[in-house]
């Protein structure tokens, strides 16, 4: 029984120990998430401006590509004329702009129509339609911004939010908004 109560005793010596280190921790994940939030506040501005909006009720008209779907879609080489297209037009080149702005912490964007079909966007995705996915869905149909989980990708976290594009106070389409968290996190440790 001393035993199992003087293991107890290490065991509370070392958790009240870390309890500084786990506070400093929440320190910095709060001054991270305070730079995502601006990130999203930063985000809908792109989202509403007239460019993004109007490139947007046009896809709306148009829906999207006759027969394309997400495993059709991974075949299409970067280079082709369709994926060229989304890179190059207004929308795609207005954010790229505003991503270039941001120093390096917006890495990658791209814009969804109604049906989650692609509008816009600086690389080339890994789906044509992000329909089902809550990146698209939640700000699609709740009209609230998004934000998922820190995902390693190349050595480096990043981190997906997305705000609604809208059109008379009512959601017609999605930006996501791809940010590099690690870089994140180095500024807030300067």
């Amino acid at each position: 029984m001393r035993r199992v109560m003087g293991v107890v005793f290490v065991a509370l010596v070392v958790l009240m120990a870390n309890l500084s280190w786990a506070g400093s921790c929440f320190e910095v994940m709060g001054d991270i998430q305070e730079k995502i939030t601006w990130q999203v506040w930063n985000a809908k501005g792109w989202a509403a401006s007239p460019m993004v909006v109007e490139a947007v009720l046009a896809q709306n008209k148009k829906g999207p590509i006759p027969g394309m779907d997400n495993a059709k879609w991974k075949t299409v080489p970067e280079s082709d004329a369709i994926v060229q297209g989304f890179i190059n037009n207004e929308a795609a080149k207005f954010i790229k702009g505003e991503m270039d702005k941001t120093n390096g912490i917006v890495v990658g964007a791209f814009l969804n129509a109604a049906n989650g079909e692609k509008v816009a966007f600086t690389d080339k995705t890994g789906s044509y339609i992000h329909k089902g996915a809550a990146k698209f869905d939640v700000p699609f149909v709740s009209g609230h911004d998004w934000q998922g989980n820190p995902e390693l990708e190349d050595k480096a976290y990043l981190i997906q939010i997305s705000v609604p594009v809208l059109s008379d106070g009512k959601p017609i389409g999605a930006l996501v908004v791809e940010i590099d968290g690690t870089k994140l996190e180095g500024l807030v440790k300067k």
